[in-house]
């Protein structure tokens, strides 16, 4: 009734704003009035307030809308709108999967969402994912995003355009309305937006009634970190760590938040010790305002109304009528004022941008116009704003100049590249000198970051080249031209240095700024070049622009009188410089552009843009060495830099000529200057260019001096400019041929990963190197090929110093390994362009050869301070370089041509005297042995000389005679090298079976010297068994087991070196060990030890019995190295001291308990483990029949239950009950109770002795295993330190531990009970048998269900436990922790291509099931060392003492005990089985003695509790239980037959197990999963999957802080806790990494187990490849998990990289 009623309310309401006169102010006269009355606000959130908003305010508004029930009118709306989406439009949030396809992407700002990706066809192509920044939306339906594919099956455009109907087109009445009320309510939510600019309401919004309610409201900024706030409001408010901390993530949520409600004084003094408390722990402010309650609330409403106009406007109908998109003044204000709105505003009008104005085309056009427009005014605010960029309004310009169409539209109508140009040099003004050149000193580096997203813009209008040119489009986009040449004038020359005398520079300058704006344009330059290169017209005019701003910038420099200079009979005239003395820049944009549109002319040659460059521009007027100073002046300060010239300069130059040469700038930057010389050696006479290239490294006339490095240099840049040839426009190559010889010259200094590969590649706009092609893949590492080493320069002009070392010495030691002589000949370079091809001349000029014989008579004349051995190797590579090109231009000459390059000729003939020929230099030098070295590839180029003149000559048979005759001494190498190798091929045969013939005779000695051990062997060839033979049977528990021979260990210390022997008198030696809580093999993740999980509340710790699900335990590993115990103790004492003094030791290792590591492998280690010598063990077989005919089950457990009773009433412990217990057991299993003392008449011995050294170690060990196990403080005379001991567990780790090192851990748990009081071994003894016997009484006994039996069983030798819990651990844990990792990874990590369908992460089943069953035999202790004693077995020897003596029981009856006890607890392990497990129905035709028995075994079970069947299958119970080690246990085949054998004494203790009310309690418990209560609310910005339980958690949040220890930790490290006992194996899904912890200040991080195509892991996601698991890698995880290692990879990575101690680990 009261829905109906507020529903005609609201009908009716809507019907009085359509009559009224005036419609917009009735409606907000009602704002007026019910907007304040419905927000209760307040600094707590309300519940409610959902509720009356949708009821008070917005169910009138939809009435009014619909003009009926609006539940009617919004699923017509959504009938009629069902499938006319073409475009997905999914906003990303932070840390979002995106996925972009290398294949079909205009560019790469084309994204996907996971949805729309799983149903493309994107998904079987090359793909590239990665993790979102927040704020873009998916492109899927977008025509101009996708080659291919533009939409996926659920926005098919198809169906969409089949989907529409005449429903969807709004009625008259309806549009009217809609039209009224958007206008209306969007006029008022832009007016409260804007309202926190102005705080202040309009008249008709003002409340009637003037009130003294106000709110303090503080907001969210950037510059204050999370502590900031929670300081200052703790302060401030007065209030608790937590209320301050929840007010901060609310803060951080919706952008500001409610501190106090009250009058304005109370409100006031708030905000005033808010300002007053931040400006101590910050130069900014924090922004805190009063606000009246009104405001307030018009503001929250105008949110809340935000969110309603996007779920309406969803609807298609609606989408036409948005106010938004006819009105631009919304827009534009929405905009400007976006700056002064909070968070949560601001989301709101992305959100509703997104939603209105860019899911159309006519939409995003109008935006895009009024987004340009207004473009300078929203990026100088963007400047100054500290709020997050991705709901900044600015941010949307990636998606609209990412456009094709609608960047060409902005450019031809709004001139948006002069828009963005002119905004850059607004914002950067306040850095121009007087000279008109940036100056970058005392920037903010802020800001500038800020300035990098106006860059962004520009990359992003140039992103895709037009393929049709209209005249606006060229008339505006060379305009944009201009404008761009402007902002790189102002760049030209910029931040020149100037070199430093005498003194070393004081202050280091900024350089920084520059070089971070080059690498902004580094992709720009090349996109405006591709741009000019698409239209021959744009080309032409932008050379000539490009050209006059050149000269412009070069006629701004002060220039001297030209002078003339002389070498050679050449005359240069050119203005003096000197590098070294003069100011000189290394930033030359305009420089570089005017090469590359060179380059770009030249490589468009085909449509004659050369022929008609004479129109546009005089060429002869071009003055060369005018155009290529700067640049050549550049290179000079490199080489000069680097011959170490300007080393008091300081580092600031050393970094800009790195990065000048490095992989991010050296295309725009060292590659072009290198273009530009090679022009301008084009264009020059090739002596004049060379005389230009010597004055400028002033070596004109110096060149006799010693000058040496500066000369290397010279000739290197000569290599570099005539033979780098891979340019497009330089010679004929393209630019996969140019990434080939990249490629080919990485992998000749060492193979590398792709990964490598990739970094030393640069990148192209769209972020990629060109090595993401198809076919281009594998593992491992690449190795260049044979057929590719001719192509190997020596001197690569992209190698760094240490690259061309590792390089040269790579290719020589391959070609000593194949024979081959050492000469590292010049590699025959493509031929040059028409344009390029003058440049070969400088290798034939005069100056040329003039250099080379200066070099070489330096070298003639053997003075070492006169030359370099690199000097001479450049030489010789030029003399080689010039050979190659006169033997190439011969060979391609016709008979009659005459070819002009006479290298050879001159290099013979050139000087007054013969002797100084370089011909006859080389001759000279050859012999040289300081040149020896390079003895190989003179003799090459003297015999390339002999080929020139031959083929002069056109004699040929002279040059094959002659180069056969160079083939022969590799041959004759090659002969000698094969027979060294035969020889040690020989050599090492013999060396094999001499070893063989010693092995084989050390195994005959061994034979007889053991030949008893091999006579007791059974003969498997004979038709029978021995039966009356018991010795010879593999029994290993029960008088029928084996004897175990006396063995001798003598062992070496690694300390010491001395060899000792193990012996229980003998000085103590210890094994090194680790001792840690475990939860290995827990059952049941989050249970602490000694916690009682059905209330909640903390139990006193009982380690005597262990839960079945195996909560937590102690884990004792061993690296296995052998220590005296003193020896030990002394280097104990001498770390602990030592390890004080040194750095972050304590974040290392935990002194403080104990750790220390290894001496010899520096494992983790906190703890010794003494070596006991194996007991010998020799039965008596016939005595042992005879005592097993008196001894039998009932009969054994007469004597226990007498002997406990008696020992009960001798140290007055409850003489009652155990009179009573007798009595009872009388009656049990029969007359005759025996004697106190009748358990020592089966025979005793006398206990073993130990040393003193090895019981103080003893004590040590059993002190650290407690004091590790409870988390307690060190007490050996605790209770429990015997049962910790027993219960520790000892697997091998890493390194495979020797036999000795695991059975240390099992000795020390059975000699420990030595060191123990007798009287509490005896109480736990009667304890753990207390669970078995009824009559046996014992305070809070637990059931059968809630005790491991294996616990108090002995596990024989090489023991191989049943198959019985492999079953029950299978139905506990199944598969669920595994499905829940493919849940959560599969998305973020694959791509979720679909299950099923050939996902890159996918799941081998055959390799899950090896890795589950061995996760559950570990779970059974299949793993565990041999010969284990617990429980039960280790305690019951303290029955056999007396007061006065000290006993123990003998061989026998030791055997006996340990038999029945097994039987008996196995008997109750089956119990618990049957009670825990589900069996089919019984089933017809089941026949067998084993089979009936089991069917009886559990129907005598059912009848004893509740909620078991009844009929089962017997045979699959036996089936469920059986195992082929049964006689291996000393049991029988048919195991149920235990309980008929012993029927009368079994009966009574089945009743004991079956009828305890907890078991029935127990069957009926559910396992809960619990999740993060915050998860909904708040988007986990780093998800972090436990690999140990599955459990997703919010690492690095705020939201899912815990406060533990007296501090706040992060989930991660508070999961670990309870999961792993402190220790936690954790995958950061987004950044693909794997996360160790091991406490709260320690971790480190691991490799994933996750590879891409190419065999390598991708940390960031930072490749963006598709992943796959590796199994290898996640076994290798695995183990580093079950074997306990966690500890030890944490310090050894902590160890090495000391980068991990500065990490907040209690934070993730």
């Amino acid at each position: 009734m009261a829905e109906g009623e507020e529903t005609l309310s609201g009908v009716e309401l809507s019907k009085t704003w359509l009559d009224a006169a005036d419609r917009s102010a009735e409606l907000r006269r009602f704002l007026r009035d019910q907007v304040p009355q419905t927000y209760r606000l307040d600094n707590v959130l309300d519940p409610q307030e959902e509720e009356r908003v949708q009821r008070r305010l917005l169910h009138p508004l939809e009435c009014f809308l619909f003009g009926e029930d609006p539940r009617e009118g919004l699923a017509k709306l959504k009938q009629g709108s069902e499938g006319s989406s073409e475009i997905c439009g999914r906003v990303f949030k932070d840390g979002e999967t995106v996925y972009s396809c290398r294949d079909c992407a205009i560019d790469p700002t084309c994204v996907l969402c996971m949805d729309c990706f799983q149903e493309s066809v994107h998904k079987d192509h090359r793909y590239k994912m990665h993790a979102s920044s927040g704020g873009g939306f998916c492109d899927c339906g977008d025509l101009e995003a996708w080659k291919i594919g533009p939409c996926c099956s659920k926005h098919d455009q198809g169906t969409a355009v089949a989907m529409e109907t005449e429903a969807s087109v709004l009625e008259p009445v309806l549009r009217e309305r809609a039209e009224l009320l958007f206008r209306c309510l969007l006029g008022y939510l832009t007016e409260m937006l804007v309202l926190e600019r102005y705080c202040e309401l309009q008249e008709d919004l003002e409340p009637s009634v003037e009130e003294d309610s106000y709110l303090c409201l503080l907001y969210n900024d950037d510059s204050h970190t999370s502590d900031h706030f929670i300081y200052s409001l703790q302060r401030a408010l007065k209030c608790p760590r937590v209320t301050a901390q929840t007010f901060t993530e609310l803060i951080d949520k919706e952008g500001r938040w409610i501190l106090r409600k009250g009058t304005n004084l109370a409100c006031q003094e708030v905000c005033d010790l808010i300002e007053y408390n931040s400006k101590h722990i910050s130069q900014e402010v924090m922004r805190v305002e009063v606000l009246l309650y009104a405001v307030v609330a018009h503001q929250s409403f105008a949110l809340r109304l935000g969110t309603w106009f996007q779920q309406i406007v969803s609807y298609s109908v609606f989408l036409e009528h948005c106010p938004l998109r006819q009105d631009p003044c919304f827009v534009s204000q929405l905009m400007l004022n976006d700056f002064y709105m909070h968070k949560g505003s601001r989301k709101i009008v992305y959100e509703m941008i997104f939603c209105s104005l860019l899911m159309d085309t006519e939409s995003k056009r109008l935006f895009a116009i009024e987004f340009t427009k207004n473009y300078n005014v929203l990026q100088q605010s963007f400047i100054y704003d500290y709020q997050d960029r991705s709901i900044f309004i600015s941010s949307l310009s990636v998606q609209i100049f990412t456009v094709p169409t609608l960047a060409r539209h902005l450019i031809e109508e709004a001139k948006v590249i002069k828009v963005i140009v002119g905004t850059i040099m607004y914002v950067l003004r306040g850095h121009l000198s007087d000279s008109n050149r940036f100056h970058f000193q005392g920037y903010n580096s802020n800001k500038f970051f800020h300035i990098h997203v106006i860059f962004h813009d520009l990359r992003y209008i140039l992103i895709s080249k037009p393929t049709e040119w209209t005249d606006t489009l060229r008339t505006e986009f060379l305009e944009g031209f201009k404008a761009f040449l402007d902002l790189l004038s102002c760049m030209q020359g910029m931040e020149e240095v100037k070199r430093q005398f005498g003194q070393h520079i004081e202050v280091e300058p900024e350089w920084e700024a520059g070089f971070s704006l080059q690498i902004q344009l580094r992709h720009i330059l090349s996109m405006f070049q591709d741009w000019c290169a698409s239209d021959e017209k744009v080309l032409l005019q932008a050379f000539r622009d490009c050209h006059d701003a050149l000269i412009l910038c070069n006629n701004r420099a002060q220039h001297s009188e030209p002078s003339d200079f002389y070498m050679c009979k050449q005359i240069l005239h050119i203005q003096p410089y000197k590098v070294s003395q003069e100011p000189v820049s290394i930033h030359l944009p305009i420089s570089r552009l005017f090469a590359g549109n060179t380059a770009c002319i030249c490589h468009v040659c085909r449509t004659g843009a050369i022929e008609r460059l004479h129109q546009h521009v005089d060429l002869t007027s071009y003055d060369y060495t005018h155009l290529a100073e700067h640049s050549l002046r550049c290179l000079v300060l490199v080489a000069q830099v680097s011959a170490e010239m300007w080393r008091r300069n300081g580092l600031s130059l050393v970094s800009q000529v790195y990065y000048y040469q490095e992989v991010k700038c050296r295309d725009e930057m060292y590659d072009k200057d290198v273009l530009m010389l090679q022009i301008a050696a084009s264009k020059m006479d090739p002596n004049h260019f060379l005389m230009f290239l010597l004055l400028r490294f002033e070596l004109f006339d110096e060149l006799l001096k010693l000058w040496n490095r500066l000369t290397e240099e010279m000739l290197f840049l000569l290599i570099v400019i005539v033979g780098e040839r891979y340019v497009p426009g330089v010679s004929k190559v393209t630019k996969e041929d140019v990434i080939m010889r990249e490629v080919i010259h990485l992998l000749c200094i060492e193979p590398m990963a792709h990964s490598s590969l990739v970094k030393g590649l640069p990148e192209n706009e769209s972020h990629e190197t060109g090595l993401e092609k198809p076919g281009v893949s594998g593992h491992g590492l690449y190795e260049v090929k044979k057929e590719c080493l001719p192509e190997f320069n020596p001197f690569f002009y992209h190698y760094s110093k240490s690259q061309h070392s590792k390089a040269e010495d790579s290719q020589k030691k391959r070609r000593a390994q194949e024979g081959a002589d050492q000469a590292l000949r010049p590699p025959v370079p493509p031929a040059f362009c028409p344009t390029f091809c003058s440049v070969v001349r400088l290798l034939s000029c005069d100056i040329f050869v003039h250099i080379l014989r200066r070099v070489l008579q330096r070298a003639a004349k053997d003075r070492s301070t006169q030359w370099t051995e690199a000097m001479v190797q450049r030489a010789l590579h030029l003399i080689g370089q010039a050979l190659l090109e006169e033997k190439s231009q011969l060979e391609a000459a016709t008979a009659d041509e005459e070819v002009a390059f006479d290298f050879s000729l001159k290099a013979r003939g050139i000087g007054s005297e013969h002797s100084k020929s370089v011909f006859q230099l080389l001759t000279k030098i050859k012999s040289l042995p300081a040149l020896e070295g390079h003895t190989d590839m003179v003799k090459w180029i003297l015999k390339m000389f002999e080929t020139m003149k031959c083929l002069r000559d056109k004699s040929s048979p002279t040059a094959s005679v002659s180069m056969d005759t160079s083939q022969a001494e590799p041959e004759v190498a090659q002969d000698k090298d094969k027979a060294e190798r035969k020889r040690k091929a020989d050599a090492a045969k013999l060396h094999r079976q001499k070893i063989m013939a010693q092995m084989c005779a050390m195994q005959r000695n061994f034979i007889e010297s053991n030949k008893m051990l091999y006579d007791n062997l059974p003969d498997n060839s004979g038709g029978g068994s021995h039966e009356g033979q018991p010795r010879d049977r593999r029994v290993a528990v029960g008088p029928q087991r084996g004897s175990t021979p006396a063995h001798r260990d003598v062992l070496t210390c690694i300390l010491c070196q001395e060899e000792q022997e193990v012996a229980a008198l003998a000085q103590a030696m210890v094994l090194t060990a680790c001792v840690q809580r475990s939860t290995v093999l827990t059952q049941c993740r989050g249970k602490e030890l000694g916690r009682d999980t059905t209330d909640g509340n903390a139990a006193p710790p009982d380690s005597l019995f262990m839960s079945p699900d195996l909560a937590v335990g102690t884990h004792t590993g061993s690296c296995g190295h052998i220590m005296h115990a003193t020896c030990w103790q002394k280097y104990f004492e001498a770390i602990q001291h030592t390890s004080r003094n040194r750095l972050h030791v304590d974040l290392i290792i935990d002194q403080e308990n104990g750790q220390y590591l290894c001496p010899l492998c520096k494992s983790l280690c906190n703890t010794v483990v003494p070596l006991i010598p194996l007991e010998p063990l020799t039965l008596d077989y016939e005595n042992a029949e005879i005592v097993g005919q008196h001894l039998t089950l009932p009969r054994w457990i007469q004597i226990l239950s007498a002997r406990i009773n008696g020992l009960k009433s001798i140290n007055h412990h409850r003489g009652n009950e155990s009179t009573s217990g007798g009595e009872e057991m009388t009656g049990l299993f029969g007359e005759g109770q025996p004697d106190f003392r009748s358990i020592l008449s089966f025979g005793v011995q006398e206990p073993r002795k130990f040393s003193d050294s090895i019981a103080e170690m003893l004590v040590v060990c059993a002190t650290t295993v407690h004091r590790v196990g409870l988390e307690t403080a060190p007490n050996e005379l605790c209770p429990h330190v015997p049962t910790m001991a027993w219960n520790t567990k000892c697997v091998a780790g890493r390194r495979q531990t020797t036999l000795v090192g695991l059975n240390a851990v099992i000795q020390f748990s059975a000699a420990q009970r030595l060191k123990s009081s007798q009287a509490v071994i005896q109480r736990h003894f009667t304890d753990m048998l207390a669970v078995l016997l009824p009559t046996i009484s014992r305070e809070n006994t637990p059931s059968v269900l809630e005790v491991d039996f294996f616990h108090l069983l002995i596990v024989g030798q090489h023991l191989t436990l049943p198959r019985w819990i492999q079953i029950l651990s299978a139905r506990i844990n199944g598969l669920k922790s595994i499905n829940h990792h493919r849940e959560h990874l599969l998305p973020h990590l694959s791509g979720g291509r679909g299950r099923g369908r050939g996902n890159p992460l996918h799941l081998c089943p055959e390799r899950y099931n090896k890795l589950h069953q061995l996760w559950q035999q570990h779970c059974v202790l299949e793993e565990i060392a041999r010969s284990q004693e617990v429980g039960l077995v280790l305690s019951i020897p303290a029955l056999y003492q007396e007061e006065a003596v000290e006993l123990q029981p003998s061989a026998v009856s030791s055997a006996y005990n340990h038999l029945y006890i097994l039987r008996l607890v196995t008997m109750a392990h089956l119990v618990q089985i049957l009670l825990t497990s589900d069996f089919p129905a019984v089933a017809a035709g089941e026949e067998g003695e084993e089979v009936r028995a089991a069917a009886e075994v559990y129907a005598s079970v059912s009848h004893l509790t509740t909620g078991l069947s009844v009929d089962v299958s017997g045979s699959a119970v036996a089936e469920r239980v059986k195992s082929a080690i049964m006689p291996y246990l000393a049991l029988p085949a048919n195991i149920f037959q235990l309980f008929w054998d012993h029927r009368e004494s079994v009966t009574p203790l089945l009743q004991r197990w079956c009828q305890d009310p907890a078991v029935t309690k127990a069957l009926k418990d559910e396992i809960q999963t619990i999740r993060c209560p915050r998860s909904n609310e708040v988007e986990r910005k780093h998800p972090t999957l436990c690999l140990v339980c599955g459990v997703m958690l919010c690492s690095q949040s705020t939201c899912c802080l815990t406060f533990l220890g007296g501090e706040d930790v992060g989930a991660c490290t508070a999961h670990a806790t309870t999961c792993g006992a402190g220790v936690g194996i954790f995958l950061s899904i987004r950044e693909c990494q794997i996360v160790l912890k091991a406490s709260k200040t320690r971790g480190t991080t691991y490799p994933a187990p996750y590879l891409d195509d190419y065999g390598e892991t991708d940390p960031q996601l930072g490749r963006g490849n598709p992943l796959h698991l590796c199994p290898e890698r996640y076994n290798k995880l695995h183990q580093l998990w079950q074997q306990h290692c966690v500890l030890e990879e944490i310090a050894r990575s902590q160890e090495v990289d000391s980068v991990m101690l500065a990490l907040e680990w209690q934070m993730l």
